[in-house]
């Protein structure tokens, strides 16, 4: 990976869809036999080179693909999944809610025979933009949220196990492509802290052998913008700044900064990816505020263990917003990255 400058500013990895590009899916789930093949490759090139075009205009200095191809995050990999069937939805209408995502029964051994197509997602990636990227990765256990285990699985931690392998395969093979950056969102542990050594052990056990810089991204979900625990990192600690990863990335922002002490427990060489921009939030946060907002994480850990980020992806915000949003925090970073460095 290429040496970034201090401070690093990056996004966690969804970009916010552009209006054309979510009535192009939709017109595809109701009418698919009206686009072809290269109609849909088409659609997809487009919006990842929008995606990117809008990073890189706000000044990110590691950008993403925006996870342009997935659906709500984590939910279209189901479909590369072997072994499971959907089951009905219990709840349409009224709020938007975690209980009107897609869910899924085992009715046989999980596998993917073709991966989960994040080596694709690479490689699109690459012939649109040179610059620095990392590839975000769904972790075993969030991938298990989704899934109930039938008459296969006992329980979630055992769905999880045989997810592990296919995760780790696939991360592998990101970084047989190149892949130098990687992180493996896996925000449903930070809803369910109650066995912290059984979850270093399933991220030992997921990262095992992966050849490249690793960032754990520990969330409390943003489905529809919205959060799904309680939200505190405390009982995570100091479990969590021993995980067998490389960097913790971790939203604050909009939890007004609480707990940002917890970053003093971070000791090197891991690094802390800190979250000082609200994605739930449609209030564009001022550039000064977020230097403040990063001073304040500089009290508890050195510069140069930081990278900067938006409290999660932007999946959920407005393109206009979010465009706006990460060029503010560019701007905040920058105006502390000018104080360090004269």
């Amino acid at each position: 990976m290429s040496t970034p400058p201090l401070l690093p500013a990056t996004v966690i990895g969804s970009w916010s869809f552009p209006g054309w590009y979510v009535k192009c899916c939709e017109d595809i789930g109701r009418q698919p036999e009206l686009f072809g093949t290269e109609d849909r490759a088409e659609a997809i090139r487009d919006a990842v080179r929008l995606a990117v075009d809008d990073q890189l205009r706000a000044g990110a200095d590691i950008v993403t693909d925006g996870e342009m191809q997935r659906v709500d995050f984590n939910l279209g990999f189901y479909d590369r999944l072997a072994g499971i069937e959907p089951l009905p939805q219990a709840r349409r209408w009224g709020p938007p809610a975690h209980d009107q995502r897609s869910k899924y029964r085992c009715v046989a051994p999980l596998a993917a025979p073709q991966g989960l197509g994040l080596v694709k997602e690479y490689q699109r990636l690459r012939e649109i933009t040179s610059a620095p990227v990392k590839v975000p990765i769904p972790g075993p256990y969030t991938l298990a949220g989704c899934l109930e285990g039938g008459n296969v699985y006992r329980d979630r931690d055992e769905i999880a196990a045989a997810l592990l392998p296919i995760v780790n395969r696939e991360m592998k093979d990101l970084v047989r492509q190149g892949v130098d950056f990687l992180q493996m969102d896996e925000p449903s542990f930070a809803c369910h802290p109650d066995h912290p050594e059984q979850f270093l052990e399933l991220i030992a056990r997921t990262t095992a052998g992966v050849g490249a810089k690793i960032s754990l991204h520990m969330c409390f979900g943003n489905y529809r913008g919205r959060p799904v625990g309680h939200r505190s990192y405390r009982p995570l600690f100091p479990h969590l700044a021993r995980a067998a990863v490389g960097q913790l990335a971790l939203e604050f922002a909009n939890r007004e900064m609480a707990e940002i002490d917890l970053a003093r427990e971070i000791r090197p060489p891991m690094e802390l990816a800190v979250g000082l921009v609200d994605v739930k939030n449609t209030w564009i946060e001022p550039p000064e505020l977020i230097a403040d907002r990063l001073r304040s994480v500089l009290r508890f850990i050195e510069p140069g263990r930081v990278q900067i980020t938006p409290d999660c992806g932007f999946s959920q915000t407005a393109r206009f917003l979010a465009c706006r949003k990460l060029a503010n925090l560019v701007q905040g970073v920058r105006l502390v990255r000018h104080e360090l460095q004269g």
